[in-house]
């Protein structure tokens, strides 16, 4: 019998993560030095691992959690294990990345040591695959952190990633999660002496717990992401389905996905019949008031019991029968902001819509929306007026996405944006990087750099006059 089955369960979790973390430090230095070659190998070897195992990760984190879409859940597990880690293997991470000959300088990527992978519970198996995949393929050891509702999944996705590592050729612990979680334990680790970093997706507790750490931490924030559709848009009815798809996918449990649809007035009832036929459930004002009741505390906060559920699931529970095609329920606050809680970012398919009267309007109200909690991370338009997305560009939006699902967009599949599962703020949201995450975030750049001009002429320099 161990030492740690004598101890009660917090101690026992407290004492996993600092095995964990030590475990973790020791494979690193037994790692360091690969070259990358093999490090690609190694990549390459767990992207095809989780490949294999995404439709059965998938149903357990189904059947865990109660969260999302099956059948959407091994599209995230394969876009990570595919998509993102095709999208990786070109990438120089360690050694020499690049040399300007001109200035003499070289530049030499290092890896930071242990990264702890703090994962949500509403992805919970696509999330461990991507920090798994960034973090090896940057010559990192990780230690996963999963949410205690989504533990078993989560450790279920490491240990593919793990096998596949030492198979081809990584020493034992270089990936590994936490079975035995707690607040405490991933406090514990995120704070260990090993760590080096943390990668933290989570709810807004446990980033600022990450960030209260005193590590370095890559965080995201939070998504209430608006879409502007403009008089100009080439097809209504593309770009409502677009939408609806992008915010049913998974039922909603995507941050980047749609959150606001802001309507030119214009167009705004063709837009909104094209919403109507393709599955969106419009609510009246009683229904509404309904179903804010059901997703939100009194305080404000999303409850955690209705996040990703079908929209039918919610019109069910609010009393109302919905349509067989029904795929999203669409609200209409008055306004944006605390008193109007339909307004604020829904981890499920809910989609808010306002009418505003024209461009300069719609500016106004998308910037509203993403301050009310969604600053740094994404705007979507449906527009053709260079002039407009010209105009909306300069909102505080990491990225904007034009003429595409926000969730396909944001994420790097249909656009050129990163391929990447963790989409950084910036500092709109207190976030240090706005890009999407990659393995090139997960590394040191040392400049070797040879004398180029002579250091005695600094003083020919002369103050102005």
């Amino acid at each position: 019998m161990s030492a740690t089955q004598n101890l009660d369960p917090d101690l026992t979790a407290l004492a996993e993560a600092r095995g964990l973390a030590q475990k973790a430090r020791r494979a690193f230095e037994a790692f360091e030095g690969t070259e990358q070659r093999k490090l690609d190998e190694i990549v390459a070897a767990m992207a095809k691992a989780g490949s294999a195992a995404a439709d059965k990760i998938a149903r357990m984190v189904v059947d865990e959690t109660g969260f999302g879409v099956y059948e959407d859940k091994i599209y995230k597990n394969l876009y990570n294990t595919e998509f993102v880690a095709q999208s990786m293997m070109p990438m120089r991470t360690v050694g020499v990345l690049w040399v300007d000959e001109a200035n003499r300088v070289t530049a030499i990527g290092s890896p930071v040591g242990v990264i702890a992978g703090i994962i949500p519970v509403t992805n919970p198996s696509s999330t461990v695959f991507f920090k798994c995949l960034a973090a090896v393929k940057s010559g990192n050891a990780i230690v996963c952190a999963p949410h205690p509702r989504a533990a078993r999944s989560s450790a279920a996705s490491a240990e593919v990633m793990a096998e596949a590592a030492i198979k081809a050729g990584a020493p034992d612990g270089l990936v590994s999660c936490m079975t035995n979680v707690t607040l405490d334990s991933t406090a514990e680790l995120m704070r260990h002496r090993d760590v080096s970093l943390i990668m933290a997706t989570g709810g807004p507790g446990m980033v600022q717990a990450a960030y209260s750490s005193g590590k370095p931490t890559l965080a995201v924030g939070a998504g209430n992401v608006p879409v502007y559709i403009h008089r100009s848009v080439k097809d209504v009815r593309e770009a409502a389905l677009m939408c609806i798809t992008s915010k049913s996918f998974d039922n909603g449990t995507a941050c980047v996905a749609e959150q606001s649809i802001v309507l030119d007035e214009p167009i705004a009832a063709e837009v909104r019949a094209a919403f109507e036929s393709q599955g969106t459930l419009f609510l009246s004002p009683e229904e509404q008031d309904r179903l804010a009741q059901l997703l939100f505390t009194e305080s404000g906060g999303l409850r955690p019991s209705e996040v990703g559920l079908s929209a039918k699931t919610l019109a069910h529970k609010i009393g109302i029968t919905p349509p067989d095609n029904c795929r999203v329920l669409g609200v209409e606050p008055r306004a944006v902001g605390r008193e109007y809680p339909l307004s604020a970012e829904i981890l499920g398919p809910v989609l808010s819509f306002f009418t505003t009267r024209n461009a300069e309007a719609g500016y106004e109200r998308c910037r509203e929306i993403l301050a009310f909690g969604g600053e740094g991370h994404t705007l979507g338009l449906h527009c053709e007026d260079d002039g407009v997305i010209g105009r909306f560009s300069s909102l505080r939006a990491g990225r904007v996405v034009i003429n595409t699902p926000t969730l396909f967009g944001g994420m790097g599949y249909s656009c050129a944006t990163d391929p990447s599962f963790m989409l950084g703020t910036g500092t709109w949201s207190g976030s240090i990087v706005s890009d999407n995450v990659t393995p090139l975030h997960l590394i040191n750049i040392k400049r070797v750099a040879h004398e180029i001009r002579p250091w005695r002429t600094l003083y020919d320099l002369s103050p102005r006059q």
